[in-house]
C-alpha cells in the first residue's frame, strides 16, 4: 500500500530523517518505536505531507506522492491521522466534530454524515456523548472522538502519532482498546508509540528507529525477544549503564562507592541492592589483579530487573574458573558467590571478560 525509498527530512542543518526505506502492506499494523527525537513523528508527517520531505520517494497505491501533478488532497483522504493532541473544535458538539469532514470534503449530506457519525461514536463507546462538547470529556474520550472523526473520512490507512502520550495513565487502555479493535477488523495502521506491551500485542511488524533511520525491523518476537542490534537491545530492555575505568591498585574506593550509590538511587534500586553492589565491587577488586587496570560496568535492565557486573581486563588466565592458577581468598569467594547468581569468564585476544549476574 505504501512504499518509501530513501526518505529524508532536514530542518536547516538538522537532519531528522537520514535514509528511511520500507513498505507497508495492506492490512498490516506497523508499530514504530525508538528513543525520543529520532524522527518517528516526522516520518509519519512526511507520509501525508504535513512536513515536506527533503529527499526520497513515497508511493501510495502506486501513485508517487511527491510528483508535481499528484492530487495530494485526494491521497490525503485515503490516509487519516490521529495526533498526540486531539485537535477537536471546542465550539462544536462531538457529533458535529465527527461530521464536519464528510460534509465539507466528501460532499455527504448532513443526514448521511450524522448517521455514520453516530455509528462511529457507538463503535468507540461514546454513543451517549453525541451532544456533549469537547470540554466536557476526559482526555481518553477526546482521543476516541478523534479516532471516530478520522474514520468518518473512510481512510484506507490510519497514522497514529503517539495517541496516548497526552493521556493520564488511567485513560490509556480505553484508547488502545479502540485501536486493537481496528486492527482486528483489518485496518492498515502505522503507530508511533511508547507502549511496548501494546506494540507487541497489536503489531504485525515493528520498526525500531534511531538517529533518523530504521535501525532494525522485524516481527514483535524478533524485536522484543531476539533483537539483533545493540541499540535495539538496550532500548527494549531499558538498560541503564554505569561505567568507570580503574587504572591501578591505588584507585579511590570511596569515590567509586559514591558513584555506585548515585547510580542505584537514580534508578530506585533498594538499599539491600545498593549494599550488595558496593560489597561485590569491593570484594571483586580484592581478588582481581589490577596491574594493568580494568573497565568496570554495571548494566541494569528495567524490563527484567536483572543487574549485571562486567569487568574487562588485560589477562589470558581465568580467575574463577577451573583453569584458575591462583587460589582465591575463601572469605571473598564466599561473599562473591553469595551475591551472584552466576559468574562467567571469557578470554579473547588476551583479554578476560568477567560477567556476574546478581541475585
Amino acid at each position: 500500500m505504501i512504499q518509501i525509498e530513501h526518505l529524508q527530512k532536514s530542518y536547516g542543518s538538522l537532519q531528522v530523517l537520514r535514509d528511511v526505506t520500507t513498505t507497508i502492506q495492506q492490512g498490516e499494523v506497523i508499530s514504530i518505536i525508538g528513543p525520543s527525537g529520532t524522527g518517528k513523528s516526522t516520518f509519519l508527517r512526511c507520509l501525508n505531507l504535513l512536513d515536506q520531505p527533503s529527499g526520497g520517494k513515497v508511493w501510495i497505491n502506486g501513485v508517487n506522492l511527491l510528483a508535481p501533478k499528484t492530487d495530494v488532497t485526494k491521497l490525503r483522504q485515503k490516509m487519516g491521522m490521529v495526533f498526540q493532541s486531539f485537535n477537536l473544535f471546542n465550539h462544536l458538539s462531538i457529533l458535529e466534530n465527527v461530521c464536519i469532514g464528510p460534509i465539507k470534503l466528501l460532499g455527504k449530506t448532513r443526514i448521511e454524515a450524522e448517521k455514520r457519525g453516530t455509528e462511529l461514536l457507538k463503535m468507540v463507546g461514546l454513543a451517549e456523548k453525541t451532544t456533549a462538547y469537547p470540554d466536557q470529556l476526559s482526555g481518553g474520550q477526546k482521543q476516541r472522538v478523534a479516532i471516530a472523526r478520522c474514520l468518518s473520512m473512510d481512510p484506507e490507512i490510519i497514522l497514529f502519532d503517539e495517541p496516548t502520550s497526552a493521556l493520564d495513565p488511567t485513560m490509556v487502555s480505553e484508547v488502545l482498546g479502540v485501536i486493537r479493535n481496528l486492527a482486528k477488523e483489518g485496518m492498515t495502521m502505522a503507530i508511533v508509540t511508547h507502549e511496548m506491551g501494546f506494540a507487541r500485542d497489536v503489531s504485525n511488524r515493528i520498526l525500531y528507529m534511531d538517529e533518523g533511520i530504521i535501525y532494525e525491523e522485524g516481527t514483535p518476537d524478533e524485536i522484543f525477544d531476539h533483537p539483533k542490534g545493540e541499540k535495539t537491545r538496550v532500548f527494549i530492555n531499558r538498560i541503564r549503564n554505569y561505567h568507570c575505568r580503574i587504572d591501578n591498585a591505588n584507585y579511590d574506593l570511596y569515590a567509586l562507592s559514591g558513584e555506585l550509590i548515585t547510580f542505584c538511587q537514580k534508578h530506585f534500586l533498594s538499599a539491600k541492592t545498593q549494599y550488595n553492589i558496593q560489597l561485590l565491587v569491593e570484594e571483586m577488586l580484592q581478588v582481581i589483579p589490577l596491574d594493568s587496570g580494568l573497565d568496570l560496568a554495571f548494566n541494569y535492565s528495567e524490563r527484567s530487573g536483572q543487574l549485571t557486573l562486567e569487568m574487562l581486563l588485560t589477562d589470558d588466565k581465568q580467575i574463577f574458573g577451573p583453569a584458575a592458577e591462583k587460589e582465591l581468598d575463601p572469605i571473598s569467594l564466599s561473599i562473591i558467590k553469595g551475591i551472584c547468581k552466576s559468574i562467567d569468564e571469557e578470554i579473547e585476544e588476551g583479554q578476560l571478560r568477567i560477567k556476574c549476574v546478581l541475585n
